[in-house]
């Protein structure tokens, strides 16, 4: 019964201890990653060596007692490494808090000129479009201008085809009525000849 008031004694003690100290309170990230990186690598020994100790208790007589004591070992070793890492931990979070506000704050800052720098793009592009557009008409004008000359200077050649068939046709028939009355007058010739 003594070592059951001596262990309860022993641990209010050890509580009293470690509630009056302070965890130390890092002031950078680096510090808290290296905080956080000292209560792994303590609870990483804490579990290595509970696992010995209770290796080393079931070769023991008084198993029980000595698993309760490695127990007893192994939760005051992870309540340190908590209490180590906890304030770490709390600076992270405040870290990333505030830099997720400084962030949103430096967006709200930004919008107007975002806003004013998406209003100016949309409007050289909108200027793009409509110049785009205006020398796509010009070149659809020129285009059609091209073509309407083209139709009308095929239209001359034609035309002056036309004229030079019909001038042809015109000569040959006169020739024709020429030989005709040449070849009137020589029979006729023959005929009163004869």
């Amino acid at each position: 019964m003594r070592a059951g008031r001596w262990l309860v004694v022993s641990l209010g003690i050890s509580c009293a201890a470690w509630a009056e100290v302070p965890p130390p309170q890092p002031q950078t990230l680096e510090e808290a990653g290296a905080q956080r990186q000292r209560a792994a690598s303590m609870r990483a020994e804490a579990e290595r060596r509970h696992e010995a100790e209770q290796k080393d208790c079931h070769t023991r007589f008084l198993v029980n007692d000595c698993l309760a004591a490695a127990k007893k070992r192994y939760t005051a070793a992870i309540i340190e490494a908590r209490r180590l890492d906890q304030p770490a931990r709390d600076f992270e979070r405040e870290a990333k808090r505030q830099e997720v506000e400084a962030k949103e704050a430096q967006r709200l800052a930004d919008q107007p000129r975002r806003e004013a720098g998406q209003q100016e793009s949309a409007e050289r592009f909108r200027a793009q479009e409509a110049a785009q557009a205006a020398t796509r008409e010009q070149k659809l004008v020129a285009k059609a201008a091209k073509t309407e000359e083209g139709r009308r200077k095929e239209a001359a050649r034609q035309a002056k085809r036309q004229a030079r068939i019909e001038k042809r046709a015109q000569q040959d028939a006169e020739r024709e009525a020429r030989q005709a009355a040449r070849d009137a007058g020589k029979s006729a010739g023959k005929v009163a000849a004869d």
